[in-house]
Parts: C-alpha cells; sequence; structure tokens
C-alpha cells in the first residue's frame, strides 16, 4: 500500500504552500465540492491538468461566502486566473428535490452535512472575487456553468436567466469536458496573450461588443440565436433557440453561436473534436491520489465512498435521452481510454485503503458504450442526429462488444481483483440491436451472458423509465416492449445459471407528455411484471434538456407541437402515487382517481375485481370490499 505526504494533494492552505516553498500561485481554483483528489472530481483533474502544465496551483473547497471572506483571501491573488466550478453536480439539484424541497444532506461534503455551498455557487464565488480582485480574471466551468451558456430556463426561479456569464461577471466559460481548453488557454497566456483578449478559444463562451454579432444571421461557420429580450417575449423563439443548440452540440463540427443580451453579445466558440485516446489517456494518467485531501481525515464523504472502487472506461453518450445532460456536457460521440490506461487505474486501486478485491464499476455514462463508434466517420461528421440510437439504431452505429468484454476479462485477471461489477445503466437496447454484421451479434450475446452471469452484484439496474409509448417517443427511450424482452433474456439466463439476481427498472413521473391515465397504465404493466417499484422520480427540469424546453415552452423544439406538461404539485403528486399502487396508504385516491377517470379496467388489473351486490347485479353503487385489494 502506498504512503502518500501532505504534498501529494494540491495545497490547499498558506501553511501548504510553505511546504513546498511556494511564495506565489499562478492559479487559484475555487469548487463546491470538498477536494477529493479523484479523476471523478473535476476541480482535481483541472488542477492536475494545470499542475502538468507546470503551473502552480491550489485548491479551495467549499469556501465560506457568509463571514469575513478569509477562504476567498487567504491564499492572495493568482498570477493568471481564479478558477470556479459549483462542483461535480448542478448546485440546485444537489439542494433541492423535484418539489423544490430543500435536501438534508450533501453528497459531496464530508459527513454529507448540508449548507456548505450557496445556491449558485458559481455566481456566487465569481461575484466575490470579482468584488476582491476586480483586477484577476476568472474563468469558470464545470457542469452548472456548462449548461447555462446561454438563455436558459430555471425550474427553481420559474423564469428565463440569461447566460451565467452575465449573472456572474466572469471573464470567460470553458464548456464540457475542460482538459482540452485549459491547455489551450495556458499555452495562449505564455505565448502573451491576456485573458480578456482571448475570444476565439474553442469550447469558452465570452461576453464580445454588439457590433462583434456577425450581419448573416446564418452560415457555415455562425449561427444567430434569437436575443435572450426576444426569448423572454416569445417562447416559441426559445424553443427555437433550443433546437439550433442542441443540433449544434451533437455535429462533429458545430457552428459558432451568437446571442445578443441588451448592448452586448454572448460568443459561444464550437467545441473541440471528441478526445482522442492519448489526449483522454493523458488526463486519467495524471498522479491523483484517489483519496479525499487528509483535512478530512476520520470523516465520510458520501459521492466519493460510492466510486472510490469505480474505474470510468469512457466519456460521452450517444443515447440522446430528452431529459439527460450527459450529451450535452460531454458530447453524444465516444472518447474512450486505452487498455493500458485502464488496467494501470485498476492496479492502482488494487494498494488503496480498504480495497477488499471488489471493483464496484467498470463503466461509463452509460455501460456498454465503449469503443463504439460508426463505421464510415464521414457520415458521422455530417449527421444532426441527437440520438444515434433512437428512434432506432444507426446502421452506421458499430456495435461491437468485443473490446469491452476484453477489458472484463483483462480487469478480472490482475492480481487481487475477486470481482468486478458493472454499476452504471446498460442500454439493453443495444443488447437487442440485431446488427448485419454476424460477428458483432454473437459478440453481443456473449456479453449479454457475461454481465448477468460475472458482473451483477446481485442487482441489475437499468432505465425503461416510462411504458407508454407517446412518453418514450418523448424521452428518445426505446419502446416498453425492448424492457419485457430483456427481462425474459435476464430470467432466462438467471435460470440457466442457477443465479437468483434481481433487474431493477428506473421509472419517471411528471414527465412532459405523460397523464395520469399514462401513470395508472404504468402501475398495471409493472405490477403484472411482478414490480414493486422502488427507483422513481419525479421529472426534475435542468437546464439545456429537451424536456425541459418542453416544461418551460409547452412546445416540442423539433415539430412546434404543443405538448401538456403537469407543472403543479398537486397534478405531479398525482401522477407519482401510482408508482406506489401497492401501499394500503395510497390504495383509497388510487382508487378514487381511477373511478374518476372512469377505468374500471385499471382498478381490476390493480386491485382485482370488485365485489358484486350480491342483492342485485344492476346496483348503482359498486361496492369495494377492502380486504380484496391486496
Amino acid at each position: 500500500m502506498k504512503e502518500y505526504k501532505l504534498q501529494d494533494w494540491l495545497p490547499t492552505t498558506k501553511k501548504e504552500l510553505e511546504i513546498r516553498g511556494w511564495d506565489y500561485l499562478d492559479v487559484i481554483l475555487f469548487s463546491g465540492d470538498a477536494y477529493v483528489d479523484h479523476p471523478s472530481f473535476g476541480a482535481a483533474v483541472i488542477g492536475r491538468i494545470l499542475e502538468s502544465e507546470g503551473l502552480r496551483v491550489a485548491i479551495v473547497p467549499q469556501p465560506n461566502w457568509r463571514d469575513d471572506l478569509r477562504d476567498f483571501k487567504k491564499l492572495g491573488e493568482p498570477r493568471l486566473f481564479f478558477g470556479v466550478s459549483a462542483g461535480a453536480m448542478d448546485s440546485m439539484v444537489n439542494h433541492y428535490t423535484a418539489n423544490k424541497r430543500l435536501r438534508s444532506d450533501d453528497a459531496y461534503t464530508p459527513d454529507g452535512r448540508a449548507g456548505m455551498r450557496p445556491d449558485y455557487p458559481t455566481i456566487v464565488y465569481t461575484q466575490i472575487l470579482k468584488k476582491l480582485y476586480p483586477h484577476i480574471p476568472v474563468i469558470i466551468g464545470g457542469i452548472e456553468a456548462s449548461l447555462r451558456r446561454v438563455t436558459h430556463y430555471d425550474y427553481w426561479e420559474n423564469r428565463l436567466r440569461p447566460s451565467i456569464l452575465i449573472d456572474s461577471g466572469a471573464d470567460m466559460l470553458i464548456y464540457g469536458m475542460g482538459e482540452l481548453p485549459i491547455r489551450e488557454l495556458i499555452k495562449r497566456l505564455r505565448n502573451g496573450e491576456k485573458t480578456g483578449q482571448i475570444k476565439d478559444l474553442r469550447q469558452t463562451a465570452v461576453i464580445t461588443p454588439e457590433n462583434e454579432l456577425p450581419h448573416a444571421h446564418e452560415s457555415a461557420t455562425d449561427l444567430v440565436l434569437f436575443s435572450h429580450e426576444e426569448c423572454l417575449q416569445d417562447k416559441k423563439k426559445q424553443s427555437r433557440n433550443f433546437f439550433h443548440v442542441e443540433e449544434e452540440s451533437n455535429r462533429y463540427e458545430a457552428r459558432r453561436l451568437w446571442q445578443k443580451y441588451k448592448n452586448s453579445v454572448i460568443k459561444v466558440n464550437p467545441p473541440y473534436p471528441p478526445m482522442s485516446e492519448n489526449e483522454i489517456d493523458a488526463s486519467f494518467d495524471l498522479p491523483y491520489t484517489r483519496l479525499p485531501h487528509p483535512k478530512y481525515k476520520g470523516k465520510n464523504i458520501p459521492a466519493y465512498e460510492m466510486i472510490k472502487f469505480s474505474v470510468n472506461l469512457h466519456r460521452g453518450c450517444f443515447g440522446g435521452c430528452a431529459f439527460c445532460t450527459i450529451s450535452a456536457h460531454q458530447g453524444k460521440f465516444i472518447a474512450s481510454r486505452s487498455k493500458r490506461s485502464i488496467l494501470n487505474e485498476v492496479k492502482q486501486i488494487t494498494e488503496m485503503p480498504g480495497f477488499k478485491g471488489y471493483i464496484s464499476d467498470l463503466g461509463g455514462p452509460s455501460a456498454n458504450m465503449y469503443k463504439m463508434r460508426g463505421s464510415c466517420q464521414e457520415i458521422c461528421r455530417k449527421c444532426k442526429r441527437p440520438s444515434c440510437i433512437h428512434p432506432e439504431v444507426c446502421k452506421n452505429l458499430y456495435t461491437d462488444h468485443t473490446p469491452l468484454l476484453d477489458i472484463y476479462h483483462s480487469v478480472d485477471q490482475i492480481k487481487g481483483i475477486k470481482k468486478s461489477f458493472i454499476g452504471s445503466g446498460i442500454r439493453y437496447d443495444l443488447l437487442q440491436h440485431r446488427h448485419e454484421d454476424e460477428k458483432v451479434n454473437a459478440s453481443t450475446s456473449k456479453y449479454t451472458y457475461e454481465v448477468i452471469t460475472r458482473h451483477v452484484s446481485g442487482r441489475l439496474k437499468v432505465a425503461p423509465e416510462h411504458t407508454s409509448d407517446n412518453v418514450l417517443m418523448l424521452m428518445r427511450k426505446p419502446n416498453f416492449k425492448k424492457f419485457e424482452e430483456f427481462k425474459r433474456t435476464f430470467e432466462k439466463i438467471n435460470d440457466e445459471a442457477g443465479l437468483n439476481q434481481q433487474l431493477i427498472p428506473y421509472f419517471i413521473s411528471s414527465h412532459p407528455g405523460c397523464r395520469e391515465e399514462d401513470m395508472a397504465e404504468l402501475a398495471a404493466i409493472t405490477k403484472k411484471l411482478n414490480f414493486h417499484l422502488e427507483q422513481v422520480q419525479d421529472f426534475t427540469p435542468t437546464p439545456m434538456t429537451l424536456s425541459t424546453e418542453i416544461y418551460y415552452t409547452g412546445y416540442h423544439p423539433y415539430t412546434g407541437e404543443k405538448i401538456y406538461t403537469a407543472r403543479n404539485q398537486n397534478e405531479k403528486l398525482a401522477q407519482r402515487q401510482f408508482f406506489f399502487w401497492y401501499k394500503p396508504d395510497q390504495r383509497k385516491q388510487i382508487l378514487s382517481e381511477l373511478q374518476r377517470m372512469g377505468r374500471p379496467d385499471l382498478i381490476n388489473r390493480l386491485y382485482g375485481p370488485p365485489i358484486k351486490n350480491t342483492k342485485t347485479e344492476t346496483s348503482s353503487k359498486t361496492k369495494y370490499k377492502k380486504k380484496k385489494y391486496k
């Protein structure tokens, strides 16, 4: 087991700078999360990237923004810039439930303690830094900033907000995964450019003067969106903006986006192409300790406990789910690590304190997309589809699971590994897809069998999300029959292997297009499949998703169709209750709702046929005896 010194982490205090003999810093990073030196935590990644560029960098985790601001002053001024991130999770999702109730814990804080970061820390931290050090550039990044790069709907304030650059006062926003733009930024700063002069760096957004706005609304390289003010006046214009933003974010070679805000313009430069294997390896191969900073000794950081023995194999997701932000942040094209890099990380895990031989996850945004790409890359370069697998799997997508199987086999042969599990979500529609190449189909069958028999920790989690064809189409998810087919396959393999494992499905209520009857049908269908649902949630509108735009505008950005959405708390609770039809305290209300809908067939499917009045079969009131509803 490797022994670490305090200097093996990036410094967080003045004392740690003195231990290193540093009398200045090049960059100071502020993060809403506790400092965990692990490749799953963004501040650690950016810090290690900057360190690899030869810079002196420090991290201030979860600074106190309520007191005399000593946390913002303790390390002084950096030579180049401040970096700010809200953390690995959007702060508002972190703080509030779908019903806007304040959560009682925070998984990214020691001992799960709540209240260690403000709402919108990207804005709060940046405004403080700008007030204290107005002459020092502030660069914002992370998922909270990334998904707020242009005008966006804020569910928690129920209003449109402008680009987070406007509200925060930051000098530059790096969106998506930040390794490539931060390296290029450092290169250009070394060449003598000033941060305020750099307006064309890929994968960044900046504020520019109004006179820089292109004259043409649309060209091969540029696209002018409706202004923030126009979106405030017309929801259809906001809807149309989203269509363009999503389309460009899913292109291999995107155009530059422009959006006017009062007398300024937000300029969103196109992203970098997907990271090469060497580029993504260079990020994961940095000298992470993979451990929380020693200052947290004796404390538990729940988010870290979940992933400390896991390995991320790739980035990106081509699923394109309407409610998900992964493709908007990481892109839809898959960037995969090399086998060498992955195995080296697994070997490092075997030397970690507390490791008992079990890898909790060999996965990614979706577990089974490793090394998958289009057979013809020229087709991919021209493609604008938000999903490569919806409404059907693209014929150009090469869905070979062989490289992934090779990773699993190689990991399991490493000394000290007893078993490796797949904890990330598996796209079962990829497992059922029939490719024209029979070798690919054979790899898929072998993968399905091996995952179920060797890599499930008693429960395999998958996400059908709903049972209604209409709702699933809006979600960009496969028909529910695909799930039923996969369930049969899962049970068949379990029987053959003599296993007694569970299939755990995830479902969402109150998604745009979903009505109470759809939820009642979901309850009846899942009951027939012998599920008592546990992994369920209400739809939460988050910036930069198709579902959120439908929720806010009422229109589908691609078709212009008007879509019903449950919006108030009563409507949402009325839908959610059907998840728990089997609970006695929900039965009375559900029966009442089904009677109101005029759906005695669903009453029958959920609770059995009613007991007829023994005196007359034509009684105007049907009596339901409680004991029959088990």
